[in-house]
């Protein structure tokens, strides 16, 4: 697990360099293309920040947007007293415990490091699972938590953010007009050159699209050692693999969805499809159930 911690770090730095280089890069082409370098100084200052102010407050923002209340062990003592048994055992600061009204069955870990963490489920979790199977979805929770995943899917949400931002602005300027430092004057820039123009939007369409296959790639992977961070912990993967089952099986859209922090949840919380399959933020089900199954073979 040390390793994975470890791996991670490691992980955020390659991430953040590669989100830097495409946000740096939209700003370029979009500075050049208007013949103003203040342009691209001022994206890669109002990325930063923005970054900034979401990696501090992106989980507040995903808690309010799911609809989860704070609660203590006197609201809820079941899921309250599996989270502190879970987090005395692991030696894990105890996270802040939410509950969701909804039907859906999920559940989700936010925040920056382990001491300012917070675990979510929804009260359609609640009640389709045994106490083993709670046990083992809040074990993989948390084993998000200890691994660093909630701080890697802050720095990641955060970033898809600012670059969808940034070429969204960039299209609206390029389709309303906005571009018009090189048509003022063709001989500098790319405003007057219609190939640069098509260069420009194509990159512009591209550069969400690569950064949401960053964060697929990278959200998947936490997924599976998730799962085997939570197995270990409870020394009990067959109830993790129960509980991804009935996921599979009751699983529904939840009420209130949200793209961009499908990610988070244990199971994808958008609508099913031919698509959706294909920009999954999650690994199929029954992948992840054949590795806990062979887990406790091993145990």
């Amino acid at each position: 697990m040390y390793r994975a911690i470890r791996e991670n770090k490691i992980n955020t730095v390659i991430i953040i360099t590669l989100f830097v280089l495409i946000i740096g890069a939209i700003g370029w082409l979009i500075g050049y293309m208007n013949n103003s370098p203040s342009i691209t100084i001022s994206i890669l200052i109002g990325g930063a920040v923005f970054a900034i102010f979401q990696y501090f407050m992106g989980s507040r923002q995903a808690l309010s947007i799911s609809g989860g209340q704070q609660i203590s062990e006197a609201d809820n003592p079941r899921l309250y007293r599996i989270v502190e048994n879970l987090a005395i055992t692991t030696g894990t600061p105890m996270p802040a415990v939410y509950l969701i009204n909804d039907p859906a069955p999920n559940a989700f870990a936010t925040g920056r490091d382990p001491q300012h963490a917070s675990v979510a489920a929804t009260t359609g979790l609640l009640e389709i699972m045994t106490d083993a199977e709670l046990e083992g979805v809040m074990a993989h929770e948390l084993g998000h938590v200890r691994n660093y995943d909630i701080r890697v899917s802050m720095i990641v949400f955060s970033l898809v953010v600012v670059i969808g931002f940034i070429s969204d602005i960039f299209m609206r300027m390029a389709f309303w007009g906005g571009l018009s430092g090189g048509r003022d004057n063709n001989n500098n820039g790319g405003g007057g050159n219609p190939i640069v123009m098509i260069i420009g939007l194509v990159a512009m369409l591209i550069a969400p699209l690569l950064a949401s296959l960053i964060q697929l790639s990278v959200s998947r992977q936490r997924e599976y050692l998730a799962d085997a961070t939570g197995a270990m912990t409870t020394r009990h993967p067959d109830a993790l693999a129960s509980a991804l089952a009935k996921l599979d099986a009751y699983g529904r859209p939840m009420q209130r969805q949200n793209s961009s922090m499908a990610h988070l949840w244990i199971s994808n919380p958008l609508k099913s499809g031919g698509a959706a399959k294909l920009f999954s933020t999650h690994p199929p089900i029954p992948d992840r159930i054949a590795r806990l199954q062979k887990m406790g073979g091993e145990f």
